[in-house]
């Protein structure tokens, strides 16, 4: 028996790979992470399965149920909100399992800010205009950040910028990127993409901070920041251009 670590998604139930349904359909014990998931991702939970919501447990907690159930012969899934390879805790998870001697492994799921970007109808990465995208997050009440990964110098590159745990200082964020991005760069805000009640804040730097203050936000959020997410002006990729040589036909 394994414990399967498996991407919930952004939280739509339809959302969910062909493989994490049916891992989650087999699961003898399946751990979820109660504040971001939409309870119709456990519809495809079989019946008997035993649920248990990770919301309030530390870390030591949910592998400690993770042992358990394993060693009980159990079959494990352990759901995490979007993509297992972004903010999943997973690297701290599988430590402990590696110690414990429990066999894991990973199937991936659309990650939050994908499902943003969709639900927008923007492409992250237009040419002439941005070809790269940072995941960041930033720091309140939480694990503190490398010194060579500060704000200032992802905004120097003036990537697509996608900001994680940061709806709660959108104001001094967009107060520290805006002079390398410009009060004028478009910015949107998406608030639990894919699920019942998700809503789109859209603006600029120098307006986005209004917005979210004004619909009230403090979680489930992710910021997206760029020209990228403006006008649908841009160049035109290589890979599809007709002059381009494709070889014999």
């Amino acid at each position: 028996m394994s414990v399967h670590f498996v991407g919930a998604g952004p939280g739509a139930a339809d959302l969910l790979t062909v493989r994490a349904t049916r891992l989650i359909g087999a699961a003898d014990v399946v751990l979820y992470p109660g504040t971001y998931l939409d309870p119709d991702v456990l519809a495809h939970v079989g019946p008997g399965a035993r649920l248990l919501d990770t919301q309030h447990l530390d870390l030591d907690r949910i592998t400690s149920c993770l042992v358990e159930a394993h060693r009980a012969g159990h079959e494990v899934v352990r759901l995490v909100s979007g993509d297992p390879s972004v903010y999943s805790a997973l690297a701290e998870q599988t430590r402990r399992l590696d110690v414990a001697g429990v066999p894991w492994d990973v199937t991936p799921g659309v990650p939050a800010y994908a499902a943003a970007a969709a639900l927008v109808g923007r492409e992250l990465t237009v040419p002439l205009v941005a070809q790269s995208v940072v995941l960041t997050r930033t720091r309140a009440r939480s694990t503190a950040m490398p010194e060579t990964e500060s704000l200032a110098a992802f905004a120097a590159t003036r990537a697509t910028l996608v900001l994680h745990l940061a709806i709660t200082r959108v104001r001094a964020l967009m107060a520290e990127i805006g002079p390398d991005y410009g009060a004028d760069c478009p910015v949107v805000v998406v608030h639990r993409a894919s699920q019942p009640g998700e809503q789109v804040l859209r603006g600029t730097v120098a307006t986005i901070a209004d917005a979210v203050e004004a619909a009230g936000l403090r979680q489930a959020a992710v910021v997206l920041v760029g020209h990228a997410l403006g006008s649908r002006e841009g160049g035109e990729s290589f890979l599809y251009d007709p002059a381009r040589d494709r070889g014999p036909a």
